[in-house]
């Protein structure tokens, strides 16, 4: 009977606007959370086919979803911690119980967080999200993972009050080495250079440095000089020696001629180094190269220790820990050293509408989002990671309202829809009195 279809399909307008306004709700109410994507409303119409005679209402059915690819406003904080994606793509996260369960963790994905070390040390959200990341070497880099599966990340992790060293391994030398000094009448001393280095556990060591000029051409200046190196922390012994000879062309001189190894590992003439083995390691000496203009010169001037840099620093504690835009998590420590503890990939998938939503603006994938895939944080089709940022909610407080006045209404008129049935059926049953 048409007029019972009428009843249900009044029946199913209310419950499709009642929906629609718990969607509404959620919104405003989530207007000022970090990380809120909108939940929306849809109504399908439902038909009831028939054949000619009277009319038989289908009703409408609502389905929501969650218009998760839609990016949130960039608001800038204080937190170096508080991170954002400024494109597509999410940051890798985890339960903080699946943390303390141990094990492999359950890769969660989210848009932005405001992340503090807790008392273990663990980067995570009030909520309970835990960063994840690659850990890096020494040198910064990390190792060959895969990147279709998250067993390679790990909850990041900082020992704010664990000291950090970092050994020397480079020291690039520049100084001019006085041309008269080599002529046959000289003197013929040595002339002394000490550099402070950092060893492996911190300590201050140095190399001892002696140019001794050659003065033995009776033709004039020779332009040679042997170069020794000795290392405090080997009990100042010599651990390399070099005879350097310089140019006195017109068109290039000053500048190193030639070098020919005495003692030690040999020189590379196309880096400029010398290898040296001190106390701690290996380390590169870097001196110049034939025809360069860095590193060591001969000129008529007296001796001059001008530009010597080295990296190393020697025991720092944790000052502040930053993310760059490329994902790198950095620890800078109070002796200047900065330090790559993690690499923060990217998590991308082909459908983000589909993910399925958590607690804590958080998701997870699902058979309608398709596999994740780790990109470099600005590369590929993913945005770069902001620090010191978060997003916020999509929500428009305009449009919402706009929304809510029109369920209103619609709540109304299917109601009115079924008050105008019960009145039409009660004529009905009030034709036989």
């Amino acid at each position: 009977m048409s007029i019972s279809s009428a009843m249900n399909a009044g029946v199913a307008g209310l419950a499709a606007n009642s929906s629609r306004l718990g969607t509404i709700s959620d919104n405003i109410a989530n207007a000022s959370t970090f990380g809120y994507k909108r939940a929306e409303t849809e109504f399908n119409s439902m038909v009831v086919s028939g054949g000619t005679g009277l009319y038989t209402a289908g009703g409408v059915r609502a389905s929501t979803q969650r218009a998760i690819a839609q990016d949130g406003a960039i608001v800038t904080t204080s937190n170096p911690l508080d991170l954002a994606m400024t494109g597509s793509g999410m940051l890798p996260v985890t339960s903080i119980n699946d943390v303390a369960n141990g094990g492999q963790p359950s890769l969660l994905m989210t848009r932005t967080g405001s992340f503090k070390p807790d008392a273990q040390g663990i980067l995570r959200t009030e909520s309970g999200l835990v960063l994840m990341g690659w850990p890096t070497d020494a040198n910064g880099a990390t190792a060959l993972v895969s990147r279709d599966t998250s067993s390679a990340l790990q909850p990041i992790r900082i020992e704010a009050n664990r000291p950090v060293s970092d050994p020397t391994t480079q020291i690039s030398l520049g100084a001019n080495l006085p041309a008269t000094a080599t002529l046959p009448g000289a003197s013929g001393a040595p002339l002394p250079l000490r550099i402070e280095y950092f060893g492996n556990l911190g300590t201050s060591e140095s190399l001892d440095i002696t140019f001794t000029p050659d003065t033995t051409n009776p033709g004039g200046m020779s332009n040679s000089w042997l170069v020794e190196i000795r290392d405090s922390a080997s009990a100042n012994a010599v651990i390399s020696s070099v005879q350097v000879t310089f140019d006195d062309s017109q068109g290039a001189g000053g500048g190193i001629a030639s070098v020919t190894t005495v003692s030690g590992d040999p020189y590379d003439p196309l880096t400029g180094s010398i290898p040296l083995d001190v106390g701690g390691g290996d380390m590169q000496l870097f001196i110049g190269m034939p025809g360069g203009t860095t590193g060591l010169k001969q000129l008529a001037a007296s001796f001059a220790p001008s530009n010597i840099t080295k990296n190393g620093s020697p025991v720092g504690q944790l000052v502040t820990v930053e993310v760059d835009a490329q994902g790198h998590l950095k620890a800078t420590y109070d002796t200047g050293f900065v330090k790559t503890l993690y690499k923060i990939p990217v998590v991308d998938v082909p459908n983000p509408n589909g993910l399925e939503p958590i607690e804590g603006q958080a998701f997870k994938t699902s058979t309608k989002s398709g596999a994740f895939f780790l990109w470099d944080a600005g590369d590929g089709p993913t945005g770069a990671i902001a620090g010191y940022a978060r997003e916020a909610s999509t929500t428009d407080i305009a449009q919402e309202l706009t929304h809510l006045i029109t369920t209103q209404r619609a709540y109304s008129s299917n109601a009115k829809i079924i008050q105008t049935v019960d009145e039409m059926l009660q004529e009905t049953t009030n034709i036989k009195r």
